[in-house]
């Protein structure tokens, strides 16, 4: 099942080593940061910072000096002239449709689902499924996200296998509709399944897969949307994910046109739904979350879910839930909001630039600058995001006894400049192109730019492939936008 050795218990625990002498031995010391910003319970901001990792696991955090003082390595790493964060949490994205860029533009919610991306996904093979998911994991990890949530698709060991190489976390799943038919339309016949079909292939997700390799891959159990599920399959797919203490995820209220589809299918919201099924708690994520009756603001703040805001995702293909959403409101009562970048067709899969969008849509929506400051950002893309995924005891910060997980960026980048306040350039001016470094449980995924465990370069090539195949699926003359004469 897992394709690693795991690491010894003692590593895992992340206590100090020490020599016979008493000197306190690290595997590796990334010393002299510039910036550190920690997104620890105090959120420290520490200049001239290092870190000491020993067992893939983060054991001192702190001052340069104090450490190179208290530490012995044989690999120590200049940090200089970097900024240094906790690794990033895509809360959402489809891996399966990174190969779909350029094919959902200027669509609406009926269009972009039932004529691009339904008919986009039947046409996808297992292999296409694993080169998409290839390309995602690149693009992820070049711009220093670390673990993402995958909502799931109809060839999730494609997708486990070609994520899993390249070393990020991922949590999993498998694609789940129940309903022949939505309100809107007909789904593609190769996409419908039964409830029993679902809840079987769900079961068997985590049998598979649930803490495998090392840990970290994760397994949780997902339906589509609120629309195309019974309550016999919701129902059922909380049961799964209660027995694992894992999370429960779907699609919920990201445009006007699904609200309708579900007051009109069950005479309720869907929010309101979900709760009247009593399968709402802190172990249920539910992405976008963006049109919501009043009703329903109340029901999040006492149940507690996480949300999922994709702002690249709503600007794209103007959903409007940055205008009428509540995410800062919600997230004032306590309510855990991560981000998302949703998938290639609409989104920017760089979380870094979904963090600005976040923060200044917001700030636009309600005209008023104070709302949804870059710590608020900052947060929603780290702890916020691993607290989601259930994995907030175990990376989302830099602190003593979590995973290394943890980004470099080249502060020597105009984009960095001037440097009076770290969190803010990363907010306001950085993107993920600035991404120097990344490691995932002390282990470097990402030097100098380019992926380390797989070969960006024959991936690529085989994109261009995938891409060739896809479209001769594909009635291309119908999705594909292009407005000016092409000679």
């Amino acid at each position: 099942m897992s394709t690693e050795t795991p690491a010894p218990d003692h590593a895992l625990r992340g206590g100090a080593s020490s020599s016979p002498t008493g000197e306190r031995i690290a595997d590796l010391v990334i010393a002299h940061i510039d910036w550190l910003i920690s997104v620890d319970p105090s959120r420290r901001v520490i200049r001239d910072a290092a870190i000491a990792i020993r067992g893939g696991r983060f054991v001192a955090v702190g001052k340069s000096d104090d450490i190179l003082r208290d530490w012995r390595t044989d690999q120590v790493v200049d940090g200089a002239r970097t900024v240094v964060t906790p690794g990033f949490t895509d809360s959402h994205l489809h891996a399966s449709f990174q190969m779909a860029r350029g094919l959902a533009d200027e669509a609406n919610a009926h269009s972009f689902l039932y004529e691009r991306m339904y008919p986009f996904e039947a046409a996808s093979t297992e292999d296409d499924v694993y080169v998409s998911s290839q390309l995602a994991a690149i693009e992820l990890l070049r711009h220093g996200v670390t673990s993402f949530v995958d909502p799931g698709n109809y060839h999730p060991h494609a997708t486990v296998r070609a994520v899993m190489a390249s070393g990020l976390r991922m949590t999993t799943a498998t694609s789940c509709f129940d309903k022949t038919k939505a309100v809107a339309n007909l789904l593609p016949a190769r996409m419908i399944e039964t409830t029993e079909a679902c809840l079987q292939k769900t079961g068997e997700l985590f049998e598979r897969y649930n803490g495998a390799y090392d840990g970290r891959l994760t397994v949780s159990a997902s339906f589509r949307g609120v629309p195309n599920a019974s309550d016999e399959l919701i129902v059922g797919l909380k049961a799964l994910a209660d027995r694992h203490r894992s999370v429960l995820q779907t699609h919920a209220c990201f445009s006007y046109q699904t609200r309708d589809a579900s007051t009109a299918g069950s005479n309720m919201a869907e929010v309101e739904r979900l709760e009247s099924l009593g399968v709402l708690d802190h172990r249920t994520m539910l992405v976008h979350a963006g049109w919501l009756e009043p009703q329903e603001i109340e029901i999040l703040a006492r149940r507690k879910p996480t949300l999922v805001c994709s702002p690249s995702s709503s600007l794209h293909n103007g959903y409007g839930y940055i205008n009428i959403g509540m995410h800062p409101e919600l997230m004032a009562l306590g309510v855990n909001v991560s981000l998302g970048s949703d998938h290639a067709c609409s989104g920017l899969v760089d979380i870094v630039q979904e963090m600005r969008l976040c923060a200044c849509g917001y700030k636009e929506a309600r005209a008023n600058p104070r709302v949804m400051p870059p710590e608020h950002a900052v947060e929603m893309a780290t702890i916020n995001g691993a607290r989601g995924a259930g994995l907030g005891d175990r990376t989302g910060s830099i602190e003593v006894g979590k995973e290394a997980d943890f980004v470099m960026f080249d502060a020597t980048a105009s984009e960095w400049q001037p440097l009076y306040n770290p969190v803010s350039n990363l907010v306001y001016s950085a993107t993920g192109n600035t991404v120097r470094h990344v490691y995932i449980a002390g282990r470097q995924v990402v030097r100098d730019s380019r992926v380390t465990l797989i070969d960006q370069d024959e991936v690529m090539r085989e994109v261009g492939l995938t891409a060739e195949r896809i479209a001769s699926r594909l009635d291309m003359k119908k999705i594909v936008t292009l407005r000016w004469p092409v000679e």
